[in-house]
């Protein structure tokens, strides 16, 4: 689907706040109430809106000590990628999951209260996984950004 100037500006305010009306869009974007309607239902329907979502604050509710864990398998077979995929997805603490290129197979992105929380996830959970050869830990001093918008 070509996305038109006009999706790219509804699709730019939905992105800072799913809670407009399409009133309160359509006043910005200078249409009827239904063709904005219209426009959302479409990008629904066409995949490119996916899903609402509430962004919460990770302080706030104790997970404001982010891990990126890096994970090495102890070999490359479609069994063990398939096997690992599945165990990491069921793990609460961990937020995303990306299948990389270069030293290490995968990167995790893990948020939890504190270091000994951590701890007791790696131990009790994460070296309990399948196929997992090494781990190595990085942990997040500062965030310089963190945005949920793509700029079209």
């Amino acid at each position: 689907m070509n996305l038109d100037t006009i999706d790219k500006k509804l699709l730019a305010l939905l992105q800072l706040d799913t809670k407009k009306t399409t009133k309160e869009l359509s006043l910005k974007l200078n249409l009827s109430v239904t063709a904005v309607y219209e426009r959302i239902k479409k990008l629904e329907r066409e995949g490119i809106i996916q899903k609402y979502v509430v962004l919460l604050n990770r302080n706030k509710i104790n997970k404001g000590f982010v891990v990126f864990c890096h994970i090495k398998l102890i070999q490359h077979s479609k069994d063990f990628l398939t096997t690992f995929e599945k165990e990491v997805v069921q793990l609460d603490e961990v937020l995303e999951c990306f299948h990389v290129s270069g030293d290490y197979d995968y990167i995790l992105k893990i948020c939890v209260n504190n270091m000994e929380e951590y701890r007791e996830f790696m131990v009790t959970k994460l070296t309990t996984l399948q196929h997992i050869g090494s781990t190595h830990s990085t942990f997040m001093i500062g965030e310089v950004k963190n945005t949920t918008s793509f700029v079209l």
